[in-house]
C-alpha cells in the first residue's frame, strides 16, 4: 500500500503488480492505518491499483493451511464473536472511505475481482477505464463477500441484478458497469488522468461544510423513511444557514 498526500487529495495506491494487487489481511490492516492517519486537510481520496490491474481480489496464497499469513486459518478456527471482531476489522479498510468529510474516487483498470470489487464499491465515485471488468467473485470461491459490499451493490444495483451479480459471479465490463450504474464514468486509458483531475477539480469546488453535511444525508437516506429524510434535510439547511450567518458558535452550540 502506497500513500500520498498533496494538499487536499490523497492517493492510496495498492502496489502488488506482480500479483494483480491481490489483497491480504496485512493489506487491510494497512489501509486502516492509512484512514487513522490520513490529515486534516484531505478533502479527497483516490484509490488506484498499480500495473495491470486494479484488484484481482483476495490473494488465494492465504487460504492454504501452510500460509505465511495464518490470519485466515486462525479466523476459521475462532469462535464466532471472535471471528466477527475479526472480519469487522477488515471491514473497517474499506468503511473509513465512505466517512463524510472526504470524497473517495476508485480508478478502476482491468480486473476489479471480489474483494477488488469491494474497494471501488466502498468509494463514492467509480471512474472505469474502458478495459475494466468488475465481478463478485467469492461464490466461485465458496465465499461469501464480507467487506460490506453486498449492501453496497445492492445500492446502486438494486436486489435483483445484485443478487444475478454475487449469485453467479459473472464478470461485468465497463460499459455494462455504466449502463447499470456501478461506474460514474468510463473513460478511454489516454483520458483517464484528465478525466480524474476534472472529477477532482469538481469535488473541490464546493465548500467543505456543505459537501459533509450533504453526504450525510445520502448515507442515511437508505435506513430513513422519505417523511423521515425530509425532516434531516431541513435539520442540516437549518445549521447550514445558522453556520453561514455565524450563529453557530466555537462549541458547536447553535447560539
Amino acid at each position: 500500500m502506497r500513500l500520498q498526500v498533496d494538499d487536499a487529495v490523497a492517493s492510496v495506491t495498492l502496489d502488488r503488480p506482480a500479483r494483480l494487487n491481490a489483497q491480504t489481511p496485512a493489506m487491510w490492516a494497512e489501509l486502516v492505518r492509512i484512514g487513522e492517519r490520513l490529515p486534516s486537510t484531505v478533502r479527497a481520496v483516490v484509490v488506484r491499483g498499480a500495473g495491470p490491474a486494479f484488484s484481482a481480489g483476495l490473494d488465494r496464497s492465504v487460504l492454504a493451511n501452510d500460509a505465511a499469513d495464518q490470519t485466515l486459518t486462525r479466523l476459521a478456527d475462532a469462535d464466532l464473536e471472535t471471528a466477527t471482531e475479526m472480519i469487522g476489522r477488515f471491514q473497517a479498510a474499506f468503511g473509513w472511505l465512505a466517512r463524510p468529510d472526504i470524497v473517495s474516487i476508485a480508478v478502476v483498470h482491468g480486473h476489479a475481482i471480489g474483494a477488488g470489487f469491494q474497494l471501488a464499491l466502498a468509494c463514492d465515485l467509480r471512474v472505469l477505464v474502458d478495459d475494466a471488468r468488475l465481478a463478485m467473485a467469492e461464490v466461485t470461491l465458496g465465499l461469501v463477500p464480507d467487506l460490506g459490499g453486498t449492501r453496497r451493490l445492492r445500492d446502486l444495483v438494486g436486489y435483483s441484478r445484485a443478487a444475478e451479480l454475487c449469485l453467479t459471479g459473472r464478470t461485468v465490463d465497463a460499459a455494462e458497469a455504466h449502463e447499470i450504474g456501478l461506474a460514474s464514468l468510463v473513460v478511454s486509458r489516454e483520458q483517464v488522468e484528465i478525466s480524474v483531475r476534472r472529477t477532482l477539480a469538481a469535488v473541490l469546488a464546493p465548500t467543505r461544510a456543505a459537501q459533509t453535511a450533504t453526504k450525510q444525508l445520502l448515507l442515511a437516506a437508505g435506513d430513513r423513511t422519505q417523511s423521515e429524510q425530509q425532516v434531516a434535510e431541513a435539520v442540516a439547511q437549518h445549521r447550514r444557514l445558522r453556520e453561514m450567518i455565524g450563529r453557530i458558535g466555537p462549541s458547536g452550540i447553535p447560539s
